[in-house]
């Protein structure tokens, strides 16, 4: 084999607010959209298909449908489809107003969940009332894209570290940490869940998210989202995807057990009704890089079958144990047993994030802001 090229570089901006603003829903583990961007603009043509086999938020499905491609998401966390499908189905802010005010604040709830630690009385009456609104729509066959956006916006706002989220102050905002940590949050902050209003917090964030979409934007995004797809299941294994159909992937997959998706996402299951274990089932979190080897290489061969010829696989990893373990050496020989051919690994260089700083780790240590993009491309 000869050897694969290593280019170091900044290859494209850190600065993470100047992406869309649609962007910003909280979900652990996420790339930033510059990296999606940087590929999609190099290796497609409006109207190719561009696919995400680990989707989490939808960052590479929203980049693609701006710039006018086609779009196929996956993820085997069922959460994922509830927070990137509405974002390519854009309701007005108006109608978003008018559907606010059809729903009840308040609803009559009974349950062993106690979330008095988190919510105000009258807040979690209104946030039950909501979610029972929202999980009666969809079991009627009756929601739209209006209601699908409010939940999204909902599941994005239950707990956070401002007062633009539903909860006492809790951290960090893309995660829910367990009932009995957060009362320990509220006696160290000597804190106590305040009324917040989350109607108007719906409609605030809603703003937020489309400050910056254009009309030319919103017409991409409404035509991608009219024939995009979004599966959740194993990224092995992907029937729907025609052979031969996707012009580039760019994915990022779970590194190793570093994040407990199922337990993170606990609340925002709770609200979308959907239970833990079903968050949790199928979800792979190898403990081993031999486990993760033979989880990936199953997905470098269904990507090769689904890949046309002459399209590019991105396959974004980083250092894991605090760089002991390039998951990019590991991810070369994999591609290349399923078929592919190895162009690069591209290493983006920057000076500082915003996810680094937020988690207290030194800029490139510990795998949080070092991308390490292994580029695949299938003969012709």
């Amino acid at each position: 084999m000869s050897p694969v090229p290593v280019i170091a570089a900044e290859l494209w901006t850190a600065g993470q607010r100047r992406a869309s603003a649609l962007h910003e829903i909280s979900y652990r583990a996420c790339f930033k959209p510059q990296l999606p961007a940087y590929f999609i603009e190099r290796h497609t043509q409006p109207g190719d298909l561009v696919y995400d086999p680990f989707s989490g938020r939808g960052t590479t499905a929203i980049e693609a449908a701006l710039r006018g491609r086609k779009v196929i998401a996956n993820d085997i966390n069922p959460l994922s489809a509830l927070l990137a499908a509405p974002r390519l189905a854009v309701p007005t802010l108006k109608a978003i107003e008018v559907r606010l005010a059809e729903i009840p604040r308040s609803a009559r709830w009974r349950s062993t969940l106690d979330l008095s630690m988190f919510y105000e009385h009258r807040t979690l009456a209104e946030i039950a009332a909501l979610r029972n609104w929202l999980l009666a729509r969809r079991k009627s066959g009756a929601a739209d894209a209006v209601d699908h956006w409010i939940g999204m916006v909902a599941t994005n706002r239950l707990t956070g570290h401002s007062a633009g989220f539903f909860s006492v102050y809790s951290f960090p905002p893309n995660q829910a940490v367990t009932a009995e940590r957060q009362r320990r949050i509220n006696a160290q902050r000597q804190q106590v869940p305040t009324y917040r209003d989350t109607h108007a917090l719906i409609l605030k964030k809603s703003r937020a998210l489309l400050k910056d979409v254009d009309a030319a934007q919103l017409r991409q995004l409404r035509a991608a989202g009219k024939r995009a797809r979004f599966l959740t299941g194993d990224a092995r294994r992907t029937p729907q995807i025609k052979s031969g159909s996707v012009a580039l992937t760019v994915t990022s997959p779970p590194f190793l057990d570093v994040v407990d998706y199922a337990g993170d996402n606990w609340l925002r299951g709770w609200f979308n009704g959907l239970p833990v274990a079903t968050i949790a089932r199928g979800i792979t979190t190898p403990r081993s890089v031999a486990e993760w080897s033979g989880v990936m290489g199953a997905v470098l061969e269904e990507l090769f079958r689904i890949t046309r010829p002459g399209g590019v696989v991105a396959f974004e990893v980083g250092e894991v144990q605090k760089g002991a373990i390039k998951l990019d050496e590991v991810v070369l020989p994999l591609g290349l047993a399923a078929g592919f051919a190895a162009e690069a690994v591209l290493i983006n260089t920057q000076q500082f994030t915003k996810t680094a700083h937020i988690w207290g780790v030194a800029n490139n240590a510990a795998g949080t802001n070092s991308n390490r993009i292994v580029v695949f491309r299938k003969p012709r």
